[in-house]
């Protein structure tokens, strides 16, 4: 018996050396810094990092520890996001700009430092300041640990297509005036395909992405909307997609000819070249959630090519896309996409819930300054912000630090677990109710035990006016039960929960002027915003934050902050 347990114990050795044994240290280094371009009859200077747009490309394996030497070389304050990583353990280099770091000086620089932890598929990483993640951003490709497969047959090859937004300017410039002037912003000039605007624009015939296939082969396209400020439909013509997994989690197979992602969402698909040989278009355009709202209806196109087409000189066959507001599509791709059950880090939903939360998410207004006319709905600066709270952003010292080192008065703990006034959310009639426009600015953020189960009902409100909100959880990813329209309904909406197979997300697009239930386990101590990943938003106070508690060992407390981490 002896001699048994020893053999036991010896095979489990070798394999916990044998799985850790693949697990790596990968190291990049970003230079960030101005780079001129020239896009739709224009010269512009972007920030991009190490010249490219966009940037780099990052592969790892599960397992493996990521170490990215930020060098800033830009007039602008930098941090990175690495969205969508769980950093567990490892909060103080997840990069929002006074959440988790105070940001990387010009002329400075900083090494991120933290492995990637249970998960596979298709992140990104992006600047967490200003809207400097117009041009900073780049994919982050995780595949499964050496010896490991995939849930489904290894595609011919794998291939990242980031959705992207251009402006013909400084988009500093353009986010500065809109604050400046309390107005909406400029509408981006383009949409993009890998950085390039594709040939509907002026002066781009030549800047189109292209890819190539071969006929019968199979293709992983891990797709990502990059954009700033615009949902994004996405198709190819006369091809159907697959998608596997969303958000870096495994999803049961479903088959479409169109997708739809918010800003910050990923959706690898499988793509199958089993078309006549030729060319045909990818294109995006937007889906526009807001009624009567301005904004850039245009269309970004690339061209996928079989490699045996005997003429490429006849124009590609244009997909037909969605129209901009077609709430109905939206709804059906974002509501019927379900979790692989039983795939690599497949997690349960937790049944037990030990913190309610019912959150407006919206629009609104803050004062004018006195003796001035601003550009926001009557005559002041538009805010926007959740259960009445407009989230602030510290300046002195970031929230993590604070938490760490107990220092009062950085934020305070009292975010509302419900709207502290309760009215028709969805009622347009209340679009203009001047008594709910103006919420006070605070650093108001959600305290939360060790390990609690936390369960939110994400409402859209009619204030300014009915929109699709994507909001963006860091540090965590959780489980969407289910999705719906008008005002939550507790007594009937609460049937509707999928608690077998709901699909795992850190992105979700709240439907307009309607609602989404998630639920996740905080079991990753430390300090972690959830805002709208429309940059248009989050500087406007559409955000709060959890204060994750430690837990009651060392391995389940935060360690201490790097000693290079920059200071405010």
């Amino acid at each position: 018996m002896a001699r048994l347990e020893f053999a036991i114990a010896c095979a489990l050795t070798l394999l916990a050396l044998s799985s850790t044994a693949s697990a790596v240290i990968v190291e990049h280094t970003f230079h960030v810094k101005y780079l001129t371009v020239s896009k739709l009859c224009h010269q512009t200077v972007i920030t991009a990092v190490n010249g490219s747009l966009p940037g780099p490309t990052i592969r790892v394996r599960e397992g493996d520890s990521l170490h990215v030497h930020v060098i800033n070389e830009s007039p602008y304050n930098v941090t990175i996001h690495w969205h969508g990583v769980l950093q567990l353990m490892t909060g103080w280099a997840d990069g929002p700009s006074y959440v988790t770091q105070c940001p990387i000086r010009p002329g400075t620089s900083y090494t991120y430092r933290f492995t990637i932890t249970k998960q596979e598929g298709t992140l990104w990483w992006h600047a967490h300041v200003s809207w400097l993640r117009a041009t900073v951003y780049g994919a982050l490709v995780i595949r499964p640990r050496s010896g490991h497969k995939y849930p489904f047959p290894k595609p011919h090859r794998e291939v990242p297509i980031l959705l992207g937004e251009w402006w013909n300017a400084n988009v500093i410039d353009v986010e500065n005036q809109a604050l400046a002037t309390g107005a909406a912003p400029n509408n981006s000039d383009a949409y993009t395909i890998n950085g390039r605007p594709g040939n509907l624009y002026n002066c781009s015939q030549n800047d189109t992405y292209k890819l190539k296939v071969q006929q019968g082969k199979t293709y992983l396209l891990r797709i990502i909307n990059a954009a700033l400020n615009n949902q994004l439909f996405f198709k190819i013509a006369d091809h159907k997609m697959t998608v596997v997994a969303v958000d870096a989690s495994y999803t049961k197979p479903y088959v479409t000819d169109v997708m739809l992602l918010a800003p910050g969402q990923t959706t690898d698909v499988l793509l199958t070249a089993n078309q006549a040989p030729g060319a045909y278009y990818m294109a995006a355009r937007p889906y526009a959630s807001a009624p009567n709202v301005p904004i850039n209806n245009s269309t970004t196109r690339g061209i996928m090519v079989y490699e045996n087409a005997l003429s490429t000189s006849a124009s590609p066959k244009m997909p037909v896309l969605p129209p901009l507001n077609d709430t109905a599509t939206a709804h059906k791709l974002n509501s019927n996409l379900t979790s692989l059950i039983g795939a690599p880090h497949w997690v349960p939903v937790p049944r037990d819930v030990d913190e309610h939360m019912y959150v407006t998410v919206g629009l609104g207004l803050e004062p004018c300054e006195k003796n001035r006319t601003c550009g926001g709905q009557n005559g002041q600066k538009f805010s926007a912000s959740m259960n009445n709270h407009s989230f602030q952003f510290p300046t002195k010292l970031s929230m993590l630090e604070a938490f760490f080192f107990n220092v009062k008065g950085i934020y305070t703990t009292d975010f509302p677990n419900k709207p502290p006034v309760k009215f028709d959310y969805t009622n347009t009639t209340n679009s203009n109710n001047t008594a709910l426009l103006f919420a006070p600015k605070r650093t108001s953020v959600k305290k939360v035990k060790f390990n609690a189960t936390v369960e939110m009902i994400l409402q859209d409100t009619s204030l300014i006016t009915l929109e699709n909100h994507p909001m963006h959880l860091h540090g965590f990813n959780f489980h969407v039960l289910a999705q719906g329209f008008g005002n939550f309904n507790p007594r009937t909406d609460r049937k509707k929960f999928n608690l077998i197979d709901p699909q795992i997300r850190n992105t979700i697009g709240v439907p307009v002027g309607g609602w989404a239930a998630i639920r996740f386990t905080a079991d990753n101590p430390g300090v972690w915003i959830m805002h709208c990943h429309l940059d248009v938003h989050l500087p406007l106070g559409l955000a709060t934050a959890f204060v994750v508690e430690n837990g009651p060992t060392p391995a389940t407390t935060l360690p201490p902050p790097p000693k290079d981490l920059p200071k405010c």
